[in-house]
């Protein structure tokens, strides 16, 4: 499982630990994953819903762990014959097994115990960032199935190339996982900029230089994909937060803001543990905050957006001359940040003051969050994770200084996903048709 270092700013209650596949539901995206039900929240649809109520089932389940017959019964508030109908069906598809002895204390023959299975279905993410692509599998217990990831300049490559590129890495771990006897059952697409979710498109990346992509239609193609496997285009930075979330796998979390930096900055919002998009899914674009309206011109045309302070790009220059190979673009950023790591190892003077100077404008920026969003969590990923040894502490410091009262406490972590975070969110994601109706995973052979 994976977890996240946590420099608090003051001590608050502790989070879990525990992850998806002990049982919690990460966020979803816009607005796609449901609350626990309960018989007084969210009834159970009326008879013949059978979709309903196997989502309800299978959602519960996931998000509370396992427990027996009798107990999914009185927790859905539904007679024990119903609870084992739905148990029954959801086990023919994979998605449930039952094991251990559930043992309440009271009389009578204790029940089997009634767990998320899914080990036959699998959701897949994949990332286009501007240097790297990035997939990832996990099954219905978050379990993570496959991985890979190929660096390469995206940004400098044409949309046709890019797409091609990223087939090439996708299409083989989709044949892996159906050759072990797993069905995709969606791809979640993540990049940055501004996505037409109904449509598919990228309508602007100004990262990647993208305008009007057709994403999921293009790479639906080139892969063959059926129109039974769903496709879709998220934020690369809101299916992150997915992620991190998910990481934490904690039911008491429910506000996290993930700040992600490498040439740009961006960031994921979830609050009352949703997703939080926008009106066009275009929120998190934090790089854009014009935090210095005397500073230098950003790439997206207006004048001294955080990002100008913050990406790694503003930092090198801060810290090199004309020239210097950390500025050269064609080279991966992951040996970049290595370069620039060494040359703070040597006690390079430049670098050392362009990471003083970046503590205080990331600390700026943050709290222009913090104080608008009132997060429990604050997860720093892309480069800033990769020097968050170095800068964690002090950001949380500097924090804790302008901390109002005990409710702007906030906890600092520094995620340990690294490249795969968004990929890793949007395999999350993409398993979000069978979540909604499980009738869509096929059944299991015996």
């Amino acid at each position: 499982m994976l977890s996240a270092t946590v420099h608090r700013v003051k001590r608050r209650s502790e989070l879990s630990t525990h992850g998806v596949e002990n049982g919690q539901r990460p966020a979803s995206p816009r607005g796609t994953g449901l609350p626990p039900a309960s018989p007084a929240a969210r009834p159970l649809a009326p008879q013949g819903m059978r979709r309903t109520n196997l989502s309800l089932a299978l959602r519960h389940l996931r998000t509370n762990g396992g427990r027996s017959r009798a107990q999914l019964a009185q927790d859905l508030g539904v007679s024990k014959a119903t609870a084992s109908a739905l148990v029954g069906e959801l086990g023919q598809r994979g998605l449930v097994r039952e094991s251990e002895l559930h043992r309440t204390g009271g009389a009578g023959r204790p029940g089997l115990t009634v767990d998320p299975d899914g080990r036959h279905v699998a959701g897949v993410g994949l990332e286009l960032n501007t240097d790297y692509l990035a997939a990832v599998a996990v099954d219905l217990r978050g379990r993570r199935l496959a991985e890979t990831v190929r660096h390469l300049d995206i940004a400098d490559l044409r949309p046709a190339a890019a797409l091609d590129a990223a087939a090439d890495l996708v299409g083989p771990l989709l044949k892996e996982l159906r050759a072990d006897g797993v069905t995709p059952m969606g791809l979640a697409l993540s990049t940055s900029g501004v996505i037409d979710h109904a449509a598919g498109v990228v309508t602007f990346a100004a990262n990647l230089g993208w305008r009007d992509v057709p994403v999921v239609s293009e790479v639906r193609r080139r892969l063959g994909l059926a129109d039974d496997i769903w496709v879709s285009v998220e934020s690369a930075n809101q299916l992150a937060a997915v992620a991190e979330h998910a990481a934490y796998g904690d039911p008491a979390l429910t506000e996290l803001l993930y700040v992600s930096g490498d040439e740009g900055v961006g960031a994921g919002i979830i609050a009352h543990g949703r997703i939080i998009t926008g009106a066009s899914g275009f929120s998190g674009e934090v790089g854009h905050l014009p935090l210095n309206p005397a500073g230098t011109t950003c790439r997206c045309g207006r004048t001294g957006c955080w990002e100008t302070l913050v990406g790694f790009g503003a930092v090198v220059e801060r810290a090199t001359s004309p020239g210097d190979p950390l500025r050269d673009h064609s080279v991966p950023l992951p040996r970049r940040i290595d370069e620039l790591r060494s040359r703070l190892a040597a006690a390079d003077e430049d670098a050392h003051a362009a990471i003083e100077q970046l503590v205080v404008d990331l600390t700026t920026g943050l709290s222009v969050g913090i104080d608008l969003l009132n997060p429990q969590v604050v997860v720093l990923g892309g480069w800033f994770a990769a020097v968050g040894d170095l800068i964690a502490t002090p950001v949380a410091r500097a924090l804790e200084q302008r901390q109002r009262d005990f409710g702007s406490v906030v906890d600092l972590a520094v995620s340990r996903l690294g490249a795969l975070s968004s990929a890793t969110g949007g395999a999350h994601f993409a398993l979000e048709p069978v979540l909604d109706d499980p009738l869509l995973a096929p059944k299991a052979s015996t």
